[in-house]
């Protein structure tokens, strides 16, 4: 791209564009090329005042439609997103680099997926019960702040919006500045959807600005925010003023722990592809692979094996599967680790640091996998958010699941072994998520984090709740 494309010149307010309160713009980059790929407006706090007005009047009305309309309209969201499949794949592919298969699969279908979830989940959803001579009711939060990051931009949003409508509620949406272009499609799609004006509202902005006016604003009764764990303790800091109900998924640095008796090929492959996908871009991917010493040879050979089937190019192209990192300061850190990785001794066996050859220009980086890597070292403690692949070898089955739950984080991991020796190692580790020899995800199961990996759960029954309040009628 060489200029501005699908520039917004305002926000999403009321069930329409309005103009911005500042001429002020940021520029959208391709990280492909660094060229501004579109233009959004610099929002500011009076914008955001008049979103949260209109989502304050909408709510009564979309509070008291009935929770099967509300459905109705949220599987009308989800297949107005898939009509748009291709649209949607193209912008997150010049937004944040995502390579164009991957967007046409995961970025586009898993929104679509949880949308439908969250549809059929609500339809038979218990939003009273008797106990004893009470009525239990499950009633919306009412006005909910969604603020989202860069690496899934329509499907971190989607898996908020379905829910806190099927909910009831409404909610005013700050998409992250690096990868803003699809929420201009998913507002378009409500509104085609028959979603009534001031129910969904898009401003965009900076986290400074737009991010913390969400997180103090008195009218703004809930917090669903997906993000790095520093800006949710920010998050949390400024939201306590007003004790309002913070939801948080935050990073993480997922192992993949690979058993003796477990099958030795699948589990590396699978282990490889989860530490790469997205260029690793995943809050929810397994960086630290786990593996007994005394094979540790052995899964090297697999890994590096694996790697060279990563394609890294231009993100347009079929045939890559690793595309620029989300922009160039992005490319710089995950860089900084690699270097420090080698700098404190871990043994290189694949990439490193430097551009892959013939993509000097761009946010590339080398995918990378260090073995031999201390469980106690930066890059096997801290989330590099990158395709850096850290095998870490260990004594025994005890020193396996320490060396899994030695983080601050908890958010995934995996298993692979014999099956029932897996799931009693999964039920040992404080992961919100694990999976078992590659299980499949499901839409229908909660997912989220233990420890510094967040609060709160996303998609099935128990991400519905996350947005319901809690009264007890006695009689």
């Amino acid at each position: 791209m060489t200029g501005p494309t699908q520039t917004a010149t305002g926000h999403w307010i009321n069930g329409g564009w309005h103009p911005a309160g500042s001429p002020a713009t940021i520029g959208v980059r391709n990280p492909a090329n660094g060229e501004i790929a579109a233009e959004v407006p610099a929002g500011t706090a009076a914008d955001l005042d008049r979103a949260v007005a209109a989502a304050r009047s909408a709510f009564p009305g979309w509070a008291a439609t009935a929770p099967a309309e509300r459905a109705a309209v949220v599987r009308r969201i989800g297949e107005g997103l898939r009509t748009r499949a291709e649209e949607i794949a193209t912008a997150v592919t010049a937004e944040m680099g995502s390579p164009i298969r991957m967007s046409r699969t995961a970025q586009v279908g898993f929104p679509v997926a949880v949308a439908e979830s969250f549809a059929t989940l609500a339809a038979d959803f218990a939003w009273t019960e008797e106990i004893g001579n009470s009525l239990v009711v499950r009633e919306p939060i009412g006005v909910v702040g969604a603020i989202t990051p860069w690496n899934f931009p329509l499907q971190q949003i989607v898996s908020k919006l379905a829910p806190a409508l099927a909910a009831g509620n409404t909610m005013v949406f700050k998409p992250s500045e690096i990868a803003p272009l699809t929420a201009r499609i998913l507002a378009e799609v409500t509104a085609e959807a028959g979603l009534p004006a001031g129910v969904f509202n898009v401003v965009y902005g900076t986290g400074p600005v737009v991010g913390e006016a969400i997180s103090a604003h008195p009218d703004i009764d809930m917090i669903s925010f997906t993000g790095s764990t520093r800006a949710g303790r920010r998050i949390s800091t400024v939201a306590a003023g007003t004790v309002k109900r913070v939801a948080l998924e935050l990073g993480g640095k997922g192992a993949n722990v690979i058993l003796d008796d477990a099958d030795l090929p699948t589990a590396v492959r699978t282990g490889v592809m989860m530490a790469f996908a997205n260029g690793g871009q995943v809050c929810g991917a397994w960086p630290r692979m786990l593996v007994p010493a005394s094979r540790q040879d052995e899964v090297v050979a697999l890994a590096v094996a694996a790697a060279r089937e990563y394609v890294v190019g231009e993100p347009t192209d079929e045939a890559t599967r690793i595309g620029p990192m989300a922009s160039e300061a992005h490319r710089e850190k995950v860089h900084g680790y690699i270097e420090r990785g080698i700098a404190d001794g871990a043994r290189l066996v694949f990439g490193g640091p430097g551009r892959p050859e013939g993509l000097e220009k761009g946010a590339y980086l080398r995918p990378t996998i260090f073995a031999d890597v201390d469980p106690h070292s930066v890059i096997a403690q801290e989330e590099i958010f990158g395709p850096v692949l850290t095998i870490i070898p260990y004594a025994d089955e005890d020193e396996a699941v320490a060396i899994a739950n030695g983080t601050m984080y908890g958010l995934t991991s995996g298993v692979f072994g014999e099956p029932e020796h897996a799931l009693a190692v999964a039920r040992r580790l404080r992961a919100g998520q694990v999976d078992v020899n590659g299980g499949h995800w499901n839409p229908l199961a909660p997912f989220g984090g233990y420890k510094q990996s967040g609060n709160g759960r996303e998609f099935g029954r128990a991400g519905l709740e996350e947005f319901l309040e809690i009264k007890a009628i006695q009689r």
